[in-house]
């Protein structure tokens, strides 16, 4: 089965990265750039958290803060889960699902920040690799429960 670490490996180099002293009119500058929706904050090699347009709309807008004055780090999401390297795509998707997060971070065996997995990235792997991201008996078992069971 697919895992974390292919995911990573198929994914280039971010370059979107920012700082957490950065003005959150830099950050929104950056997203336009690299055209994602969220940025890896770091502080030299240590992850910090992501901003992403969520935090600009709930923590920025809706909160009247100015982009030209508010820091990156006094808004930006820091409570993601986490998964690690040699976690499933399968797991990841749960992960993903029961804490309603659009965004996972991965880590590796030693703790070494590896990157982001995002629903787009899950996605992308059940698209192109189907019979390799869930395990056959729980597809089967998916497929033959009748849906008044107790499916969740």
């Amino acid at each position: 089965m697919r895992t974390v670490d292919d995911i990573i490996g198929s994914k280039p180099s971010p370059d979107n990265i920012i700082g957490p002293d950065a003005l959150v009119i830099e950050a929104l500058e950056m997203l336009n750039t690299v055209n994602l929706s969220y940025l890896i904050v770091m502080e030299g090699n240590v992850y910090q958290g992501i901003f992403c347009e969520r935090d600009y709309s709930r923590n920025v807008i809706l909160k009247g803060r100015s982009s030209n004055s508010t820091k990156v780090k006094e808004v930006m999401t820091t409570d993601l889960p986490v998964v690690h390297t040699s976690d499933t795509v399968e797991h990841c998707m749960h992960v993903m699902n029961i804490n309603k997060a659009r965004y996972l971070v991965a880590f590796s065996p030693d703790n070494e920040f590896e990157g982001v997995i995002t629903i787009h990235d899950l996605l992308r792997q059940v698209i192109a690799n189907k019979e390799l991201v869930f395990d056959t008996s729980v597809a089967e078992q998916l497929i033959n429960n009748d849906e008044r069971g107790d499916v969740y």
